[in-house]
């Protein structure tokens, strides 16, 4: 077996096991949870490069939160200390040399890794949650009283349950399975992983022959959740990864369909490649020890999607 990336984080079969988010409080509109919404209140803590991280910036961008919830980015290169804040945008709420601060401060005993989105609360100096899935439902619902577009509902109660069974599969298979396969330490790990990724690449792909998007003719909490893991695909997880079986640019329903999801207004602005790239290529040691960043692929994102027919 292989040195793991992550030891703590691989079991005795060289499977990379996703540790389990530390902060799992909400935020509520009406305050039973303990943390009411309220303008200026929160603050995101986020990375351009971690595509748990992305999905907060979307739907804070999709629902005109700007202006409600306040948000830095560390450094896309995260080094031995962990996620560093850039000079060029220093932490605004603690004045935090690190994210790790943040987590102790809520925490003085938390000692597992330290991860981006955080939902920062500037009233009790705290993390809320970071727990991405769950930040997102708060950001689709909770603020709406002062959200520029709260009429946009990305969880549809009628929709509810097919936007569920996605998740699951999109999550497991996709999401996270792109982790299992470069993460894992062992041959078998990696195939298992590989194996179940192509596969639902290739159910999804089928699906989106149908219809426009995943569950009809508007983008779901489940599309923006898929998202995040193809725009970063051909450009990271082919070969930093080795999910190299097919590119999404060679998919007949998933190309055209990345794209239009990349083109709808203010998605571009939420897509940083270039930290995409370094983060990957330079703070995984044990998978790429030289931390030389390829200056490729070229990646076609501006073309015609050829979905509106759908």
């Amino acid at each position: 077996m292989s040195e793991a990336q992550f030891e703590k984080e691989t079991d005795q079969k060289g499977a990379f096991v996703r540790q389990t988010s530390a902060f799992r409080e909400r935020v509520t509109a009406d305050g039973s949870s303990g943390f009411q919404a309220a303008p200026g209140r929160y603050h995101l803590y986020v990375c351009y490069a971690c595509p748990w991280a992305s999905r907060t910036i979307i739907y804070r961008k999709l629902k005109g939160l700007e202006d409600v919830i306040s948000m830095t980015a560390v450094d896309p290169v995260r080094d031995e200390k962990g996620w560093r804040f850039m000079a060029d945008e220093p932490d605004p709420i603690n004045g935090f040399e690190y994210l790790s601060e943040a987590y102790r401060l809520t925490d003085p005993d938390f000692d597992d890794r330290v991860t981006v989105p955080v939902l920062w609360d500037k009233e009790t100096d705290r993390a809320v949650n970071n727990e991405s899935s769950e930040i997102i439902r708060m950001l689709g619902t909770e603020f709406d009283q002062w959200a520029g577009n709260p009429g946009l509902d990305l969880y549809p109660e009628p929709l509810r349950g097919e936007i569920d069974r996605l998740n699951e599969r999109i999550y497991n298979s996709i999401n996270n399975g792109v982790y299992r396969a470069g993460f894992a330490t062992t041959q078998e790990a990696y195939e298992d992983a590989f194996v179940e990724l192509f596969e639902a690449l290739d159910f999804i792909d089928d699906l989106l022959a149908e219809q426009r998007y995943l569950t009809g003719e508007e983008p779901t909490e489940a599309d923006w959740r898929l998202f995040v893991t193809l725009i970063r695909f051909d450009a990271v997880y082919v070969g930093h990864f080795k999910c190299n079986q097919r590119r999404i640019a060679d998919y007949d329903n998933l190309a055209g369909y990345l794209r239009d999801l990349y083109q709808l207004p203010g998605i571009r602005d939420t897509v940083n490649m270039d930290h995409i790239k370094r983060h990957y290529y330079i703070t995984h040691p044990k998978i790429n020890p030289t931390r030389i960043v390829p200056m490729g692929p070229i990646l076609d994102l501006e073309s015609d999607p050829g979905r509106s027919h759908l």
